[in-house]
């Protein structure tokens, strides 16, 4: 993420939605209980998963979101669905909202091929915000991974990449260092965008500033790009190296696009950033070949459908819609999380330091309020089952709270939402404790 990168939640100040009930009767409230005893279920251990596990059936993707970047339980229960979809279901790839070249780090820790411990593999993200994927909950995860992975043949392993954008420079490292040996010319190319680079020092901010004057270094991005794309074509299929070098490359052109739009358009920025994570698991499943089953770890803001949001009339589009508009053949399913209240890992700034800060009580009358309301229990919601009921069909407050939050200002952490639309099924966790940075 950066500076601008979160204009978007900046913006639901813009697409602030009412979600006052002083207004209620006693009458509305119960109805708008009432509306909910269709689709509800108990969520207190991972047996209650089993009506999930089925509902999700053969999908091919299975998208799994939080409502914060700083939530322990998210971050626990997604592990937990995601590990009955591996044992049960045959998924062998996860794409986390996290940069490519860190998360490929941790990948070789998974699949056996990198020493160590999971607590230090997951510190090779070093992007702020840190604690996002090094934390205590994906090190334990990460450990479950390679041990359920020691078993199995190199082509059966269970893979885990990052989709994100923002690796310019990094992805940019990785293809030469790697092109030194493999074909000096393409790593001669790596460094020419290196060198139209280096007046930036590493500062996005800066590099898109200087675009919006007419500077570029994109065409060295896609010399490198075409370059690194004829050289895998060269290499057998199945080529980890080259597919690696090859997805490098396409992050740095994808960034650079990124940051070109990040200071001009928040909707093209983030389009930008949400088609490149499509692209990424298509050609993470294309690279998997028959078989290919992939779950997806990000926010609520990018695997609820945004259509179904007040982002579609802003124009934006996330990899929720994207992905069930190009694959709702092979099964798509997204799952979504909310809370009422309680703590959460955030900054209080961009760049700040990590703090704990609690999570007030939901505004009144949006989806968690409700929700709460209903019973302050933990639930899982099945949306196929709320669909003919018009009270479940109203736009409503939904929260997302981002990596930069000020708990007393609530109202701009709320997204416009009709929840049975924007999610196949929705996890409820009534009291949330903070994740577990290391």
């Amino acid at each position: 993420m950066g500076k601008l990168r979160l204009v978007w939640v900046f913006l639901l100040s813009g697409w602030l939605y009412s979600c006052s009930s002083d207004n209620d009767t006693l009458d509305q409230i119960e109805q708008e209980q009432g509306f909910l005893t269709k689709g509800v279920y108990p969520l207190e251990d991972v047996g209650d998963l089993d009506i999930l596990i089925n509902e999700i059936g053969n999908s091919q993707y299975v998208l799994i979101g939080e409502a914060s970047h700083g939530t322990s339980e998210f971050y626990t229960w997604r592990a937990d669905i995601t590990k009955r979809l591996i044992q049960e279901k045959g998924f062998n790839l996860i794409a986390v909202e996290g940069d490519w070249p860190a998360a490929y780090s941790l990948n070789q820790y998974i699949q056996g091929q990198a020493g160590g411990t999971a607590q230090q593999a997951v510190q090779a993200f070093q992007r702020w915000p840190t604690w996002m994927w090094a934390n205590q909950e994906v090190a334990t995860f990460s450990e479950w991974l390679r041990q359920h992975n020691q078993s199995l043949a190199q082509n059966q392993k269970v893979g885990f990449y990052g989709m994100d954008v923002y690796s310019m420079w990094e992805s940019l490292e990785e293809v030469r260092a790697y092109m030194e040996t493999a074909d000096p010319a393409i790593a001669q190319l790596a460094r020419n965008a290196q060198i139209c680079l280096e007046p930036y020092n590493r500062d996005e901010q800066l590099y898109a500033q200087a675009t919006a004057q007419g500077t570029s270094c994109a065409q060295q991005m896609q010399a490198l790009l075409e370059a690194v794309q004829a050289y895998r074509s060269r290499q057998p299929a199945n080529h980890e190296a080259a597919f690696n070098a090859e997805q490098n490359a396409l992050v740095a052109v994808n960034a650079e696009r990124y940051y070109t739009q990040m200071i001009r358009s928040s909707t093209g920025s983030w389009n930008v950033r949400d088609r490149h994570m499509q692209e990424t698991v298509n050609r993470l499943v294309a690279h998997r070949g028959n078989g290919a089953k992939i779950v997806i770890w990000a926010h609520n803001t990018h695997v609820g459908d945004a259509r179904y949001t007040d982002m579609a009339t802003s124009g934006m589009v996330n990899i929720g819609q994207l992905i069930r508009e190009q694959h709702a053949a092979q099964g798509v399913y997204l799952v979504g999380f909310g809370s009422y209240q309680g703590q959460v890992v955030a900054s209080s700034m961009w760049g700040a330091a990590t703090r704990v800060m609690n999570v007030p009580a939901a505004m009144n009358n949006s989806w968690e309020d409700i929700l709460h309301r209903y019973s302050a229990e933990d639930k899982l919601l099945l949306m196929r089952e709320l669909q003919d009921i018009p009270e479940a069909l109203q736009r409503r407050g939904h929260r997302a709270i981002g990596v930069v939050y000020n708990p007393a200002s609530e109202a701009g952490n709320y997204v416009p939402t009709v929840l049975p639309r924007r999610y196949d099924a929705f996890l409820f966790i009534d009291q949330t404790t903070a994740l577990n940075p290391l």
